[in-house]
């Protein structure tokens, strides 16, 4: 079963939204055993609709449609798709009904334009939007399906779990889809391929591999497209278990799980604590953290230093290393992760200390140049790291480092 997606308005294409609606489609028709083998975006032009949607039915069981049902005249998908499927727009009373009911809560007085979203193409099925005003539709053509929906993303959500979803189930005959991601972290991708291609030669010609590369952290996915999901995700899980005695040291965990959620557990179960203090990161190392329940448990400080008084005022910083070495260096690390271990009364701290740029390296401290603290209960060290060029892979590559740090200490 392949499917394709279609996203449509001008305002994606121009950047001023993010196409989430396919990334949640794909999701979706992913889990029920639906390859989706194309993402496309277009803009709000009848002929580049009627081009996209012969283009994908001609290659894919099932298209999913996004955007353009709204009241206005720049919304053309359905009358483009009933003139598609030679259909004529007929009045739904249920539909009426619904819109005018939600518009009276809102205070919103029900006018033509709204009385249009209640027009619906006579050969689709209407697909009952209980969110908003625009009903989903559901075509058929030669054993194909073609299913329009609302670009409201969180409208579009509830009709593809409460009525897409069934639908194509009941429809189609679904294997299963398999995939099954192993978090690395702390090897380089080149590396890492090397080390694992004994092992990843040797993987079943219907399983893939790909490596999925983030900032100190690599990600190993196992797939299988339509297969028997039982005994494949078992042969799949014995695949990352022999990995174990390959790259015992660079196993971070499954599926989501991150380097800062395994730090987050850790802490809570060993009932240890955390403070931070940030320079270059700007709070990037906090948020990771605080972003996640329970983390008032064991994080309890976060300190942005980013001036060189800040450093020396709030951290107990030497303005005397601050002269010498630079703010960008060893000793200033070391003395901003101590000092936040002091002031908060932390287990353990970490710190970073860096140019971003785009402006301030040198040919001695490039943009790029990282130093990272890190203070445990008996030992304080940093660590130099380049970490680029561009001021937000900076950022990041940054955050992730300390991070892993901290994981490496607390293991």
């Amino acid at each position: 079963m392949r499917a394709t997606i279609i996203t449509i308005g001008d305002e994606i294409l121009i950047g001023q939204i993010l196409d989430t609606n396919s990334r949640y489609i794909s999701r979706a028709l992913n889990s029920h055993g639906i390859v989706v083998g194309e993402r496309t975006s277009i803009g709000d032009n009848r002929s580049q609709i009627v081009d996209t949607l012969d283009r994908a039915l001609a290659e894919s069981d099932v298209v999913i449609i996004t955007g353009g049902l709204g009241p206005t005249k720049d919304d053309i998908t359905k009358h483009t798709l009933c003139e598609y499927f030679g259909s004529t727009l007929r009045f739904d009373e249920r539909e009426a009904e619904h819109i005018r009911s939600l518009l009276a809560a809102r205070n919103i007085a029900f006018n033509d334009l709204n009385r249009g979203q209640a027009m619906v193409p006579e050969c689709c099925t209407v697909l009952h939007n209980a969110h908003g005003t625009a009903p989903g539709m559901w075509f058929e053509r030669e054993g194909r399906v073609v299913v329009s929906l609302p670009g409201v993303p969180f409208e579009m959500q509830h009709l593809i779990d409460e009525e897409v979803i069934p639908r194509l189930k009941k429809r189609f005959d679904l294997r299963e889809i398999v995939h099954r991601t192993m978090i690395t972290f702390g090897i380089a991708e080149s590396i890492l391929a090397e080390r694992i291609a004994a092992w990843e030669d040797a993987l079943p010609d219907y399983i893939h591999l790909a490596y999925l590369p983030a900032p100190n952290v690599v990600r190993l996915r196992l797939s299988a497209y339509e297969v028997e999901g039982k005994e494949v995700r078992r042969e799949i899980d014995e695949k990352f278990e022999q990995l174990r005695s390959i790259i015992p040291d660079n196993i971070a965990g499954f599926e989501g799980a991150s380097v800062e959620e395994l730090v987050h557990n850790i802490l809570i179960e060993r009932g240890e604590t955390l403070a931070v203090a940030e320079s270059c990161t700007g709070g990037a190392i906090a948020s990771k953290f605080t972003a996640q329940a329970g983390a008032s448990t064991y994080f309890l400080c976060g300190v942005v230093s980013y001036s060189n008084e800040s450093k020396s005022n709030v951290l107990g910083v030497k303005m005397s290393d601050i002269t010498q070495f630079g703010a960008v260096s060893e000793q200033v690390a070391k003395a901003m992760a101590q000092g936040a271990k002091v002031i908060s009364g932390a287990n353990f701290a970490i710190s970073t200390t860096g140019i971003a740029g785009p402006t301030g390296g040198s040919a001695e401290k490039p943009v790029g140049t990282v130093w990272i603290g890190v203070a445990t209960p008996d030992k304080c060290y940093a660590v130099l790291k380049n970490c680029g060029t561009d001021r937000s892979q900076i950022i990041s590559r940054a955050t992730a480092y300390a991070i892993a740090l901290l994981y490496d200490e607390l293991k």
